[in-house]
């Protein structure tokens, strides 16, 4: 049992260091004219990994039924957390099908659109560029997701949710990516309309930062993964 505790805390043991690693980041170099960069998927699975650390501590951190889990035979319990689902709900509460797992697509969904240079390209808007470049990020979030879910570091592998049938269901497969794009969605919309139209008449960086993070915590959370500030924007720095 100790053995199997150990080897779970060792997973999110080198979760955490990476963590505390620099970020990943493609070179900075313009491209040549005519040349299109393409994703940078190395940099964009670290700081997905980075982010898949600070949740599942936070899973350890606050749920006493995460850390009842820890202790148990590391293999049998995995292959037997591992299951497709029955039934749509999976026991969870509303808050977190609907609004946390969204909140967390949205963010993996940020941290592919911080790495593939088409996506940053284009503002919240009717072009046709920014929609495309929103759903190259959706399948993004939904693999995402899958590793979450069943995946080697996953709830079924760190905490053996779904061992119990009643502990998985489609929600988490279908709302995560795609209340995320909602999501998503939504706080590009809150940014270009509203935050910016906040940051023109304000010169105080509190109030500035502030406001970035409460009207975009999934992007706040993925600057997070990504070592940077929480309020980080690209190109919008908070000093005149």
């Amino acid at each position: 049992m100790l053995r199997a505790t150990g080897l779970r805390l060792l997973l999110l043991g080198a979760l955490t260091c990476l963590c505390l690693a620099p970020a990943a980041r493609a070179a900075d170099d313009e491209p040549l004219p005519g040349e299109v960069r393409r994703a940078d998927i190395s940099g964009a699975l670290i700081d997905s990994l980075k982010l898949l650390g600070i949740e599942h501590a936070i899973r350890i951190g606050f749920q006493e039924k995460t850390r009842r889990e820890l202790p148990g035979p590391f293999w049998t319990d995995y292959r037997q957390s591992v299951r497709w689902p029955r039934q749509w709900e999976d026991t969870d509460s509303w808050l977190v099908n609907y609004i946390g797992h969204p909140l967390h697509g949205a963010a993996a969904g940020y941290i592919w659109i911080e790495h593939d240079p088409r996506s940053t390209r284009d503002e919240f808007g009717l072009s046709r560029g920014y929609w495309m470049t929103r759903w190259r990020s959706v399948a993004w979030s939904a693999g995402y997701s899958l590793q979450f879910e069943i995946g080697p570091l996953s709830e079924a592998s760190i905490g053996n949710v779904g061992r119990d049938p009643k502990t998985t269901g489609w929600v988490d497969y279908v709302v995560t990516p795609g209340g995320g794009l909602a999501i998503l969605l939504a706080e590009d919309a809150l940014d270009h309309f509203f935050i910016k139209w906040v940051e023109e008449r304000s010169t105080n960086r509190v109030a500035r930062a502030s406001i970035r993070m409460l009207f975009n915590p999934a992007r706040t959370f993925a600057n997070l993964a990504m070592n940077r500030a929480p309020w980080s924007r690209d190109g919008r720095s908070l000093s005149w």
